[in-house]
């Protein structure tokens, strides 16, 4: 068991500044309450000065600082160089604040320098990673989500035997893990539990973003330092399998119209790896895409791709949809997984004039490509609180959350989206957040801008 966690550790540091300083865990107790006396102190005789009628308001601040410092240390977050810099800073400029006689601006530097000095540690990008990565992805089986597991501004995290890893982000101090772990699932308990450990050793919280129901399970059985994380359902994948699919029957009559609507308007379709996109074709996607001026996606973190069409992901296949005068009217990408037999839609584009049911028709064809190729899944998107949608009789608390969700329209469109990939029926597995509700605040923030708040750059 030494062994497992000095492996994690080291796997899992890779790409850090490593000199840093963490309190061993018989010591950290004996500290806490020694600062807890101390700031308890400074806050009574801050107090008695205030009474007093004598200016020791930097005691006060001394004293939130020490609680700064205690709640990093119960935390357990390691002190790096770059924090005790920053905090000496801090104390030269209260410094330099009392001299100046202004206590107000002394007292909020003093008192920020504890905040500083145990400010969590970041995640870096692993571009590196890459090609280990696709490779586990090409792996993994029956996990819609593997594919975006590629998204290069990731962080992630390999087993000590390097047959599984997952894929994370931190943010607020909550190391937010990305759907499903990829590779080999027999490894998936030990996998957890050594980064469960590696995040508590770097004073990391821990949330995920998009869990199986399986896997919901073994993180609330092995994540032996982040007990008591809670599953929310958050929405269905939405899965075709391909044997299976056939537009008869009533229930798919609105998709065959869809269909039917661009074979008229004259619409066809071709399939190619998107390496193989020529230069002018490639360019007129992407005019498409800025049609929208909502960037080249650059948001999103759990079911997303970036890099758009530049053939930097491994694996990656675009369907583009021609009207009858040859134009591109829009094009959709797909990330594989398990050996190239599984598909996962990315983000679908189309011009603004093209024509009704263009998405329905790239989706249809692509399904009987897949007949033809061994392909036998392909993932549409992901549909977020279908059951709210669908229910025609809310509880008060049913409509109050139905109008929360709509709240975030301007961003994605929840129900539009749900009311288009229902014309397949093929809602599958539930997926989860899982946080602990007593850290609900920082896990909800660090979720919602790593999903919603555009990306600095790709890596």
């Amino acid at each position: 068991m030494p062994e497992q966690r000095k492996a994690a550790v080291r796997v899992g540091t890779t790409g850090y500044r490593q000199l840093a300083a963490t309190a061993a865990p018989v010591v950290r107790p004996a500290v806490i309450v020694v600062l807890l006396l101390v700031s308890a102190g400074l806050l009574y005789e801050a107090n008695r000065a205030a009474h007093e009628g004598t200016g020791h308001g930097w005691f006060a601040a001394v004293a939130i600082s020490g609680l700064f410092v205690v709640r990093g240390l119960h935390l357990c977050r390691p002190v790096t160089v770059q924090h005790v810099v920053v905090a000496v800073l801090m104390l030269g400029c209260a410094n330099v604040a009392y001299r100046a006689e202004h206590a107000a601006a002394g007292f909020v530097f003093l008192a920020a320098t504890g905040y500083m000095l145990m400010l969590p540690r970041g995640s870096r990008p692993q571009p590196e990673a890459r090609l280990r990565v696709a490779d586990l992805v090409c792996r993994t089986e029956g996990d819609p989500l593997a594919a975006f597991a590629l998204h290069s501004a990731k962080s992630y995290f390999f087993g000590a035997n390097t047959a599984a890893a997952l894929g994370y982000r931190t943010r607020f101090g909550i190391a937010v893990v990305a759907g499903d772990p990829i590779g080999a699932r027999p490894a998936f308990p030990a996998l957890i539990t050594e980064f469960s450990r590696f995040a508590a050793d770097q004073g990391w919280r821990v949330a995920v973003l998009g869990a199986s129901p399986e896997v919901v399970e073994l993180w609330q059985r092995h994540a032996g330092d982040h007990r008591g994380l809670r599953a929310v359902p958050i929405g269905r994948d939405v899965v075709i399998e391909v044997d299976g699919f056939a537009m008869v029957g009533r229930e798919f009559r609105n998709l065959r119209q869809a269909v039917s609507r661009t074979a008229n308007a004259g619409v066809t379709t071709e399939i190619l790896p998107e390496s193989a996109l020529p230069a002018p074709l490639r360019a007129e996607l992407l005019d498409i895409v800025d049609q929208w001026g909502a960037g080249r996606q650059n948001r999103g973190f759990s079911m997303i791709l970036d890099h758009l069409l530049d053939g930097r992901h491994p694996g990656m296949l675009v369907i583009v949809a021609r009207d009858t005068d040859g134009r591109v009217a829009g094009f959709q990408r797909y990330g594989m997984s398990a050996r190239g037999t599984e598909l996962s839609l990315d983000v679908p584009w189309r011009r603004k004039d093209a024509p009704n049911g263009l998405d329905e028709r790239m989706i249809v064809d692509l399904v009987e490509y897949a007949r033809t190729t061994g392909i036998t899944r392909v993932s549409l998107a992901f549909a977020a609180f279908p059951e709210l949608f669908a229910d025609k009789n809310r509880t008060r608390v049913g409509e109050l959350t139905y109008r929360v969700v709509h709240l975030g329209d301007p961003l994605i469109r929840l129900e539009s989206l749900y009311r288009f990939l229902r014309k397949f029926h093929a809602l599958a597995d539930e997926r989860f957040v899982l946080i602990r509700f007593r850290e609900l605040v920082p896990a909800a923030s660090a979720l919602l801008t790593l999903e919603f708040f555009p990306h600095r750059k790709q890596y």
